[in-house]
This record gives C-alpha cells, sequence and structure tokens, in this order.
C-alpha cells in the first residue's frame, strides 16, 4: 500500500505539490474540502481525469486537515493505493431524517460480502439521523465490519452541505460508503472526547427520533436558552459550545454526546445530529481545553497495533466542529497530538464535522458528536 497527501487552495487556485501517479483499480482518492466546490467543482474534475480507474469519494467540511495543518476554502486529498486490497463504493440518496435507517440498510445490502473488513461511511450532515444511519449498517453488517466515517460540514453556518454522488458530484442529499475488502487490510479506530459535564442531569420526557421537546416536562430549547445566557442568540452555531450528554439510565458508563443542528421557536424544540432518546438521561457539557487535546491523543492512541511503524498508514481525522470552536486557535494541538500518537509512517487527512461514526470501543458502531475519531487503514 502506498499512500501520499495533497492540498488544494482555493486562494490561488494551486496545487501543494505534483498529483501522485497512483491510478488504480485499487486506489481510492479520499478528498475533504470547503462548500465552494459544490459550485465549483473543476477540483473534482482534475482528480477524475487524473485518476481515470480509481474510486473518489469525498464530502464537504467545517476545515480541512492535512498533516499538522488546518485550511479553510481548501480541499485535501489523500491517494491510496492498495496492493491486495480491493474497493466498493455505493450511493444512496436521502430526502430527510426518518430515511436515515433505510438509507443505512440498503447501502450495507451493496457492500455485503463475505471479505468485506471495513467500511467508510460520509453523509450529508443535515439532512440525516445519524444514529439511525449507523443503526441499519449495523443492522446487515453486524459487529464484525467496522464501520467509520462523518457527516460533511458547513463551517458553522448549518446551511447545506456535499458529497460525492455515484457520478462523482458534489451533491446535497447524498450518502456514501467504501468498502474495504479482503485479508490483508487492516483497520483500526479510535473515538474519545474531553468534554466536562455540568449542571443537574435531566429526563428526557418528550423527543421523537432526533427531535427534542422537553427535559422534566419543560421545554427543552428554554432550558437551553437558560444556559447559554446571551449566546442563545447565536443558536444553533452557539450550540456546538455546549453538547448534551445523553444515557440509557443513571448509573450507566456509557454516554454518547450530542450537537444541534437546528431549533425551532415555534414548539421550542431542538433537532440533533442523532437520537435523543425518551426517558434517558441528559446533561450539559462544557469544553476543558487540556482534556480536549489529550482526547485526542487517545483516540489515536487506541487504533494503535505492533509492529506497525514502518508500515504506509492512511490516518483519517474527523473531529467534530465544536471542538474547533471551543479550541479557536489551540485546534491545531489536537492535531499535533493525534501526529504524535500515529505511527511514524502514517499520512494524515482529516475534516471538521457534523458528527462522527466510530464504534464506542469494539462492536456495532455510533454515532458521536465532539469527539475526535480517528481511523487507520494499511495492509500487512
Amino acid at each position: 500500500m502506498r499512500t501520499q497527501t495533497i492540498r488544494y487552495q482555493a486562494a490561488d487556485s494551486s496545487w501543494s505539490g505534483e498529483l501522485p501517479a497512483l491510478d488504480s483499480e485499487h486506489t481510492l482518492v479520499l478528498m475533504f474540502g470547503a462548500r465552494r466546490f459544490q459550485q465549483d467543482p473543476a477540483v473534482i474534475a482534475e482528480l477524475r481525469r487524473h485518476y481515470p480507474r480509481a474510486i473518489l469519494a469525498g464530502c464537504s467540511t467545517s476545515g480541512e486537515v492535512k498533516g499538522d495543518t488546518i485550511t479553510d476554502d481548501s480541499m485535501v486529498v489523500a491517494v491510496s493505493q492498495f496492493e491486495h486490497t480491493t474497493l466498493k463504493k455505493a450511493t444512496a440518496t436521502i430526502a430527510d431524517a426518518q430515511g436515515s435507517r433505510d438509507v443505512g440498510r440498503a447501502l450495507a445490502e451493496q457492500l455485503a460480502a463475505d471479505d468485506l473488513r471495513g467500511v467508510i461511511l460520509l453523509s450529508d450532515g443535515l439532512s440525516v439521523n445519524g444514529t439511525d444511519l449507523a443503526a441499519g449498517m449495523s443492522e446487515r453488517l453486524g459487529d464484525e465490519v467496522i464501520v467509520t466515517g462523518g457527516l460533511a460540514g458547513d463551517g458553522a453556518a448549518f446551511e447545506r452541505t456535499w458529497v460525492l454522488d455515484e457520478h462523482d458530484a458534489p451533491t446535497t442529499g447524498c450518502v456514501a460508503a467504501i468498502g474495504l475488502y479482503g485479508d490483508r487490510v487492516r483497520i483500526g479506530h479510535g473515538s474519545r472526547g474531553g468534554w466536562d459535564a455540568f449542571g443537574p442531569e435531566r429526563t428526557i420526557t418528550n423527543a421523537t427520533s432526533n427531535v427534542l421537546f422537553e427535559l422534566d416536562g419543560q421545554p427543552a430549547l428554554d432550558l437551553y436558552k437558560e444556559y447559554l445566557g446571551s449566546r442563545a442568540d447565536g443558536l444553533p452555531s452557539t450550540g456546538l459550545l455546549f453538547p448534551l450528554a445523553i444515557r440509557a439510565q443513571e448509573g450507566d458508563d456509557k454516554r454518547l454526546v450530542r450537537t444541534i443542528l437546528a431549533v425551532d421557536e415555534e414548539t421550542r424544540s431542538m433537532t440533533f445530529a442523532g437520537d435523543v432518546p425518551e426517558g434517558w438521561r441528559a446533561q450539559l457539557m462544557k469544553a476543558n481545553f487540556d482534556r480536549l487535546i489529550d482526547g485526542a491523543a487517545e483516540a489515536a492512541q487506541q487504533t494503535r497495533r505492533e509492529d506497525e511503524n514502518a508500515l504506509s498508514t492512511l490516518a483519517i481525522a474527523i473531529s467534530c466542529v465544536g471542538r474547533r470552536l471551543v479550541l479557536g486557535e489551540r485546534a491545531e494541538e489536537e492535531i499535533e497530538a493525534v501526529l504524535d500518537s500515529l505511527p511514524g509512517a502514517s499520512e494524515l487527512v482529516g475534516f471538521y464535522s457534523y458528527g462522527e461514526i466510530s464504534p464506542s470501543t469494539d462492536g456495532s458502531c455510533d454515532l458521536h458528536n465532539q469527539t475526535m475519531t480517528i481511523t487507520t487503514i494499511r495492509e500487512d
């Protein structure tokens, strides 16, 4: 396996280097870029011309990662040519969040095979219920197939996102899944947060799927605004600074984090990227800068295996846009922490997202928010 990374900067219409000569039927060209490339897809067309036999996959972002650098208004690209691994891309259209589980099942059906080892899942960031999407994949593929990925971003605008469809067009309302097949491919995964819970833990008393109406019998949006104070005027983007931790019951060690996608002033409700089930417990969270950075390092360490430092590794970092907003100028510190914890031969690309998809530890995948999620791919 050979991997090289490169960046296109829109400001001066230039690449950071030559496009690597790695085209083949076993090549994956993975790209993460700004929303602007939906209106001006010339760079995507250039990549297709340069890699006519490869599989192209990618999505829009809330910031692009290559190596130890975060940029905006750019496109980062990883070109990986496998020796022993075959690839397949499946796509589907998603009109609204209610169809998310069916889309997950349909994509899994297209990819399912005895030698399927992993799936990279990239979804529209706004018209999806990430919990249901991940659950649909897991229902068909089980726990043996590692599914990781993320929801496309749009800065802090929450207006429109894109994913490359079956024709390599950057398309709104699209979900894409790339299957990796064979006995030689090795996939590592890790996901960590680093937020601190605060305030009372409340019960979700009225919710439908990923729409939260009431906490402890009170309008959820009103309670949330009380905590945000003057920042409430900036919702939904300011909600990224105060995510919600949910767990099935008191004493449950497994918590999932949810961030807001939209608010409805009329119904006093909030829409999240993943499910907020009735009866579950919910508590607000706030940032702890050092713990966020430590969490990024721990996510990378989770992916590590023995005797891998000399092996070429593609590393994909997907971190929540809320982490970037909170960390501000320190955001690159979490990327540096990831690099320090990865094998020495790793090539790192990634993006800031509206949600991260990964197993919590082992087993089926979950939708996470406000985490740093790392996927590593290499061949023995």
